[in-house]
């Protein structure tokens, strides 16, 4: 059950709260660009989420992750398409200064850049479109083509080859040396959260929502294995303010060779203060005026240091390191209750709103008993006309320095909220 902070009552129960009924998304009907189609072995998830897997054309892994109701059958088309050889793995190259590992992938450089419908490289593959995606899918999950990390790993894995000159363990990353380089080992990857060429997770069913969480975890599960990742992080850019180069609904997953630099600095302050940190912001922000929405494991508040006009936090009540050791009741709220923020989100404004949603995972190999899974979206939009760009101060010293309160941030996103109302569909 979902409620507003201080309504003692369920959310759609609230004054004046519109109950939000969305259509399912239409089935998707294209005709693939052959003839040839396999029956993929299914694997069920929970909720019913069915999991198929096969390759891409130069061998990349694609999976189908489809809706408990879907109408999709077993066979999925086959991709012909002629594919050159994938390039070589990046390489990162050590930071002395800040200890930061930077990753040169010229191979990013020449990304597709807001095509229209018609070449959608996400879309379902057409006669006259050869994207990405062979066949009709509700979700669909893939290795980018033009990755930061991988496809080569510590060691070789399925059709991954072993990178020479990988990293050794975190140690041989946290030493320091001029000159310093490793192979960006690890794994990038697409989540195509509907094949429909517009739209975001916010504009999702619940369904297909609750669909893409479980592929979320799979992959974290998965990726976690790979030899040489040691952080895997899930996130969705949406809007061009953002950088987003596709408009098409969809996310990614890093699988990064070291702990990110944010989450290294995470568990030094854990360090310097108590095992059990995460817990104590928790139950700080819950008796504070900045909680925007609240369910039975998750709560949602904008932190008492917010940096960005718009930050909202969502971290669930008990400890969980990633997205992978949530249980089934807890994938389950937050289907509903990550679409109610999101749309709360565009609920601000007359017109969507950019954002950066983070998943934040502890790390594969350390402060699992301590980092907690939570989310972080923040958006540089500080007016309807307005965004906030990162420059002097903020960009070459990381000293912020903050416009909104998160007091005033909070009071006009629960607004907004509670403005949405229960989200059914």
């Amino acid at each position: 059950m979902l409620s507003t902070p201080g309504s003692g009552r369920p959310s759609w129960a609230s004054s004046g709260a519109a109950v939000l009924t969305l259509p399912r998304a239409a089935i998707y009907h294209v005709d693939v660009n052959t003839d040839e189609t396999s029956a993929l072995p299914a694997e069920t998830l929970t909720a019913g989420v069915v999991k198929r897997r096969t390759t891409l054309a130069d061998g990349r892994e694609l999976l189908y992750f489809d809706d408990p109701d879907t109408e999709l059958g077993p066979d999925r088309a086959v991709d012909t398409r002629a594919l050159d050889a994938r390039g070589e793995t990046a390489t990162m190259r050590l930071d002395t200064l800040t200890g930061d590992w930077i990753t040169v992938a010229a191979n990013r450089q020449n990304r597709v850049m807001m095509p229209s419908a018609d070449a959608d490289p996400l879309a379902p593959q057409s006669p006259t479109n050869p994207s990405e995606v062979p066949s009709r899918y509700d979700v669909a999950v893939f290795e980018n083509r033009s990755p930061a990390f991988g496809p080569a790993l510590a060691e070789a894995t399925g059709t991954a080859p072993e990178a020479g000159n990988a990293p050794r363990g975190l140690d041989d990353l946290a030493a320091l040396g001029l000159g310093r380089t490793r192979t960006s080992v690890g794994r990038c990857e697409v989540v195509c959260f509907s094949p429909e060429h517009t739209g975001s997770f916010g504009t999702q069913t619940v369904t297909r929502a609750r669909t893409v969480i479980e592929a979320w975890a799979d992959r974290t599960a998965a990726l976690s294995q790979l030899p040489g990742v040691e952080q895997v992080f899930p996130f969705e850019n949406r809007g061009e303010a953002i950088g987003v180069t596709l408009p098409h609904p969809h996310g990614q997953i890093y699988a990064y060779p070291y702990v990110t630099p944010r989450t290294t600095r995470l568990l030094d302050s854990i360090d310097r203060t108590a095992p059990d940190l995460f817990q104590r912001i928790l139950d700080s922000e819950r008796d504070s005026e900045r909680v925007v929405l609240r369910g039975e494991h998750w709560t949602a508040f904008v932190p008492f240091a917010a940096r960005w006009p718009l930050e909202v936090h969502l971290m669930p009540h008990e400890h969980v390191p990633d997205l992978a050791a949530t249980t089934t009741a807890q994938r389950d709220e937050l289907a509903p209750l990550y679409l109610r923020l999101l749309r709360g989100v565009d609920a601000l404004y007359d017109t969507p709103t950019p954002y950066i949603a983070a998943w934040h995972q502890a790390p594969v190999h350390t402060g699992r008993d301590t980092v907690r899974l939570h989310l972080q979206l923040t958006s540089p939009r500080r007016a309807a006309d307005k965004l906030k760009f990162l420059a002097g101060s903020e960009a070459a010293m990381w000293a912020w320095a903050a416009e909104v309160t998160p007091e005033q941030g909070a009071a006009r996103l629960r607004e907004a909220v509670e403005s949405v109302g229960e989200v059914t569909a």
